[in-house]
């Protein structure tokens, strides 16, 4: 866990501390604001920085010279250089901010947290309920007296899904008769003449180099075009809805229950999703605030419900499932679940499996056919660029992963299954702002 105290270790003198920082993320800069970046995910604050962070300012160095002699005058601007995806940080500042200002208001908009009616001095301060006035004996609301007990009742929280996806693929049988033709090309070689090692251009094979050790060019096309269909299936619980039906895992099934209870949507797609430079792997992230039950006296206050007047005293839920105090509406069975996301906060939770995928990318040296329309034409398209089983192009279902339109590419011919594993790494945090 990366906590304040770690970051600035050495910042015994607080005229020292940095207020903001210049971060470099490939080539991208970004100033944040030191308590912007402490208000950062700690999942995030972990892959930006692995090795930690001093937040001092670091010991003058010599001047440097130029060729000449003289003082190099450009300024003396700290610059920490960040292996992490500026998209992504700009994603996750964003959603960040608006959520922050949503809550509790801005100089001249007042938030859920601080409504007009308090009035005060701006919307920028948060506004304090005192605790001495509220007393919680069935243990609702943190498990003592106080308002304070739970974090909850007083701050935003917003729940932080990550995910690390690094894939392997499976490159596919090549026709066991195909020998190098005119130009480089795969052709049937003619009469009885079988292919030997000589007629075979290795570049050309979807393999590694015996050689070098390095993959070939047509490898590598290969993963790029498996990456960037993965980089398309961007529902957050399809993959791990296939592993619950897979394996009857109740665990996971209660885990995308409760996520789905708190904030997300079953059919949610990740906020920010992108392949990493030169890796086999694709980042992503989605950030939702969680319903937490508790509506503030600024959602009230919209509904037209003032939460000083008769109206909110005397409010009443006969149920008992809702109820008011301190200018606030509470939902008790929606705050009970909210509080199980509270064992993640500042604690984030791993969870890795593997996945497997079937994937159908374009032949590369096929063109679509649309004539290929009934099953014969298509089974013969089918072993004429590859496929492993004519079955593969005649009965292709929905399954493993693939989408409706590749399993159309895959019936009419003009494609061909790739088999794909993926190990699958989230982390589960909730951050309040």
């Amino acid at each position: 866990m990366m906590s304040d105290d770690t970051l600035d270790a050495t910042a015994s003198d607080p005229g020292q501390q940095l207020t903001q920082l210049t971060l470099d993320l490939r080539g991208t800069r970004f100033t944040i604001e030191r308590d912007t970046l402490m208000n950062l995910p700690e999942s995030v604050l972990l892959c930006l920085f692995p090795n930690g962070l001093v937040l001092a300012r670091q010991p003058k160095q010599p001047q440097s010279f130029d060729d000449d002699g003289n003082d190099d005058a450009d300024d003396d601007e700290e610059v920490y250089l960040v292996d992490f995806d500026p998209q992504c940080l700009s994603y996750v500042l964003s959603f960040f901010k608006t959520a922050q200002d949503d809550f509790y208001g801005i100089d001249d908009q007042p938030g859920k947290f601080r409504p007009s009616a308090f009035g005060g001095n701006g919307g920028a301060h948060h506004y304090q309920q005192s605790s001495a006035d509220f007393s919680d004996p069935n243990g609702l609301y943190g498990g003592g007296p106080g308002m304070g007990q739970n974090p909850l009742l007083n701050k935003q929280a917003i729940i932080v899904l990550r995910e690390e996806l690094e894939y392997f693929a499976i490159p596919p049988k090549r026709p066991r008769t195909a020998a190098s033709g005119p130009g480089g090309k795969l052709t049937q070689p003619s009469g009885d003449r079988l292919a030997t090692e000589s007629d075979i251009d290795i570049s050309k094979l979807e393999t590694t180099n015996p050689e070098s050790g390095h993959p070939t060019p047509a490898l590598l096309s290969l993963k790029q075009s498996c990456g960037r269909a993965l980089l398309d299936r961007k529902q957050i619980f399809t993959a791990l809805q296939r592993n619950v039906n897979k394996e009857n895992n109740l665990a996971e099934q209660h885990l995308i229950d409760m996520l789905c209870m708190s904030g997300f949507d079953r059919n949610d797609t990740w906020g920010f999703r992108a392949l990493e430079p030169s890796r086999c792997c694709i980042t992503s992230i989605a950030l939702v605030l969680l319903k937490t039950g508790i509506a503030h006296a600024g959602e009230l206050e919209a509904q037209g419900i003032r939460p000083d007047s008769a109206e909110a005293n005397d409010y009443y839920d006969e149920t008992g499932q809702t109820s008011m105090f301190q200018g606030m509406k509470v939902d008790h069975q929606q705050l009970a679940t909210a509080q199980k996301l509270l064992l993640f906060w500042r604690k984030p939770a791993r969870k890795c499996w593997w996945d497997g995928v079937d994937i159908v990318l374009p032949h590369p040296d096929q063109k679509p056919n649309p004539a290929a329309a009934d099953s014969n034409d298509a089974a013969s398209t089918a072993v004429s660029v590859g496929l492993s089983t004519v079955a593969d192009a005649t009965s292709a279902e929905p399954d493993a992963g693939m989408t409706p339109e590749e399993v159309e590419m895959l019936k009419n011919g003009t494609g061909r299954k790739v088999r794909v594993w993926a190990r699958r790494v989230w982390t589960l945090e909730l951050s309040l702002i």
